[in-house]
C-alpha cells in the first residue's frame, strides 16, 4: 500500500467523526423528545465530544510514546517498565475523557 493511500484513509478516519456531527445534533436535538428545552440533548453531543477528544489525544500520546519507546527499548531493555509507566500516563486521559463525559451526563 502506497504511502498516499494510507494518508487518504487516516483523513478519512479521522473525519468520520467530523462528518456524523451535525447528523447527530439534528437527532439529539429533534423536537420529539421528551426533554426540557431545545437543547435537552445538547449535554449527549458534549459527552461524545469530550471522549471523541479525549481518545484522538491518548492515541497521539501513545503513537509519541511508542515511537520513542521502541527506540529507547532498542538501545536498554530494562527500561521496559518506565516505558509501561508512561504508555498509562496517556492512557490517562481517555480515562479522563470518559469521567468528564460522565458527569457531563449526570448533571
Amino acid at each position: 500500500m502506497s504511502m498516499k493511500a494510507k494518508r487518504l484513509i487516516a483523513r478519512v478516519i479521522l473525519a468520520m467523526p467530523l462528518l456524523l456531527l451535525p447528523v447527530s445534533i439534528m437527532v439529539a436535538a429533534a423536537p420529539g423528545e421528551a426533554g426540557t428545552g431545545d437543547a435537552a440533548g445538547l449535554k449527549y453531543i458534549g459527552a461524545g465530544i469530550s471522549i471523541v477528544g479525549s481518545t484522538i489525544a491518548a492515541g497521539i500520546a501513545l503513537y509519541g510514546i511508542g515511537i520513542g519507546g521502541s527506540a529507547l527499548l532498542a538501545e536498554n531493555p530494562n527500561a521496559f517498565t518506565q516505558v509501561l509507566i508512561l504508555a498509562g500516563l496517556a492512557e490517562g486521559v481517555a480515562v479522563y475523557g470518559i469521567l468528564i463525559a460522565f458527569m457531563i451526563l449526570g448533571a
